[in-house]
């Protein structure tokens, strides 16, 4: 999962011919063709994307998991309106057992490494956009306001694609301007974990572990906002995710949010 450009792209489809809803959920949730990949490359991306699906599947399904916040969730998909799902690249692991099979799409890189995230992603009913930071960022986000146009959520790692970690950057204001659809920040954070040595410091539950995911509320981004607005509401963005990792941290302690159970 990748996060955009901090160069606002144009994703205005004005003027252009309304995308096939069956191609838009088909360039989503179809898997890509590896020919250009070679053959090595090829059964690489396959051992990786079964390996994680399995490990994933087999942890997570033992994990107690508790949602809280969702009633902020309903009440963007009441308005009629989809939801721009935004976390930190910390949560990946927890977040895609969370929300599976909900047919999000996600913004993902062109690499060899993302080929086969974005395939164990799809195995859980997700879709993806490809593009990241380096690799055509302003195509995946056209895409992705397509897929909410077609009434699809969308979802953002937002301190990546390289971090730095727990840095929010601007893809998820930007297309919540451009869409008038609603961010939604959210936090996964496991009792017991083993910690990923990388920049993204991500967190593998351990088995039979509790763990929690903590929904903000939602953020709406003017359609007419200056560069001043913008700026206020991506700051709102990043307090508001950092205070969901705190709660969570403090759940992690046991004090502050209490648990059930």
């Amino acid at each position: 999962m990748e996060q955009s450009t901090a160069v606002e792209p144009r994703l205005s489809t004005t003027g252009k011919k309304a995308a096939d809803p069956r191609e838009v959920r088909r360039r989503a949730y179809s898997f890509d063709d590896l020919s250009s990949y070679k053959l090595r490359e090829r059964i690489f991306i396959g051992f990786a994307d079964l390996f994680l699906y399995c490990t994933l599947r087999l942890i997570c399904s033992t994990v107690r998991w508790e949602v809280r916040g969702a009633e902020h969730l309903e009440s963007i998909l009441a308005s009629g309106r989809r939801a721009i799902f935004t976390f930190w690249h910390a949560c990946i692991f927890g977040a895609t057992w969370v929300w599976r099979r909900r047919g999000i799409v996600v913004m993902s890189s062109r690499s060899r490494d993302a080929e086969y995230v974005a395939r164990l992603i799809k195995r859980f009913g997700y879709g993806s956009a490809r593009g990241s930071s380096t690799r055509g960022a302003g195509r995946a986000l056209v895409e992705m306001a397509e897929c909410l146009d077609h009434g699809l959520d969308v979802a953002f790692t937002i301190d990546g694609p390289r971090g730095p970690a727990y840095v929010a950057k601007s893809g998820a204001v930007t297309l919540a301007r451009h869409t008038g659809h609603v961010i939604l920040p959210f936090h996964v954070t496991p009792r017991r974990y083993i910690p990923v040595r990388s920049w993204d410091r991500q967190e593998i539950p351990l088995p039979f572990t509790r763990a929690i995911t903590l929904i903000g509320e939602p953020i709406y981004v003017p359609g007419h906002a200056a560069r001043q607005e913008l700026d206020r509401i991506q700051a709102t963005l990043q307090s508001t995710l950092d205070e969901l990792r705190d709660q969570g941290e403090r759940w992690r302690r046991g004090r502050g949010t209490r648990s059930n159970g």
